[in-house]
């Protein structure tokens, strides 16, 4: 783990040799603890409906200009099929924080995945957004091994601007992820990277933030301006402590995760290729990323789900992308992982729970 002066200068690192020096150092941890795969898991975006207004999202709900949509039942068992069909050990069921997707309705959604031969060895990864324990805890008994909540910014202060509780009654997501991780769940979080008014302090305290949760999944891209939203529409100067929210700055805090976290399952997002679609997911995977998430959410909803504009992956077709990244991923040495993907980490804390149990 870098100290906090190390992270602070990597951050603010522009020399080519020394960047490319950190690269490899990045990507021999990366080899050493989660090795070649990339594991490809199957994004499947089953709402775009909102309960929240957060300031820097598409899908807030005072976006009065987007189209609304809900997959039913139906259209997701069969999006989930068509992960299998692609080869994807893992469906990942994304939404904005719908209140219409119940706690007993998504826990049958879950056990009609389970139940279901064609799908039934899919790990299941939620990402609903803030819900109650007793929500959570249903959808784990029905069969979700996984849930991603990204607290975005360790910045208290700057959270709270660009995401508004939705009541007097704020809920913590850093308590939220202990409860996941408590209800034995494969726990994911993540940040934005650049977003106005955080500074490169801010920067070095997520990745000091990640090195104490230790998540198995960690997630972070971008902060990518939406127009129809006040953080989109708010005129920002960039100063020396503001970091861009541009491809390189988030290449540092991908590599600079990896160091602080070994063994987490590090994805090169969507919101990273969007900067730049050629090559994007690419140089994330050479800068100590191992996860892909292909898109399989029909065409038809895909464009409306627009947390922010011009998504890499809102006119390229499901198999038009595994094709492309198979290829790519196989063009560079990696493997293309198989199975569920867990993360070394989430096995080695379930062993050693099972070994206290026994």
């Amino acid at each position: 783990m870098p100290s906090r002066t190390d992270i602070l200068a990597r951050l603010r690192e522009n020399d080519p040799a020394r960047l490319e020096e950190f690269r490899k150092h990045a990507d021999d941890v990366r080899r050493r603890n989660v090795g070649d795969d990339v594991h490809l898991r199957g994004l499947l975006e089953i709402s775009n409906h909102c309960r929240r207004s957060c300031r820097y999202c598409g899908l807030r709900a005072d976006n009065t200009d987007l189209t609304r949509y809900r997959m039913t039942k139906e259209e997701i068992l069969a999006g989930a099929a068509r992960a299998v069909q692609f080869g994807y050990g893992t469906v990942v069921l994304q939404s904005g924080e719908d209140p219409h997707i119940t706690a007993d309705g998504m826990a049958e959604v879950i056990r009609a995945i389970r139940s279901d031969e064609r799908t039934s060895s899919l790990a299941i990864t939620l990402s609903l957004g803030e819900r109650s324990e007793d929500e959570l805890a249903q959808w784990r008994d029905a069969g979700a091994d996984r849930y991603l909540l990204r607290f975005e910014t360790s910045n208290r202060r700057l959270y709270r601007k660009i995401h508004p509780p939705r009541s007097a009654e704020a809920t913590d997501r850093m308590e939220l992820l202990a409860v996941l991780r408590r209800l034995g769940y494969e726990v994911g979080t993540g940040v934005m990277v650049g977003i106005p008014g955080q500074t490169f302090d801010d920067l070095a305290d997520d990745i000091e933030t990640f090195a104490r949760l230790q998540p198995d999944m960690i997630g972070l891209g971008p902060y990518l301006p939406h127009p129809e939203t006040p953080l989109g529409r708010e005129a920002t100067t960039p100063g020396e402590e503001q970091p861009a929210n541009d491809e390189l700055t988030t290449r540092k805090m991908l590599a600079l995760t990896r160091l602080a976290c070994p063994k987490a399952n590090i994805p090169s997002t969507t919101a990273l290729a969007t900067l730049n679609p050629a090559d994007a997911y690419q140089t994330g995977l050479q800068w100590g990323a191992n996860v892909i998430m292909p898109n399989v959410t029909p065409p038809n909803y895909r464009a409306l789900y627009e947390i922010y504009p011009h998504k890499s992956d809102s006119q390229e077709s499901a198999e038009e992308f595994h094709d492309t990244w198979i290829r790519r991923i196989t063009a560079t040495g990696r493997t293309i992982g198989i199975g569920r993907g867990d993360s070394p980490s989430y096995i080695r804390r379930t062993l050693m729970s099972t070994e206290v149990v026994q």
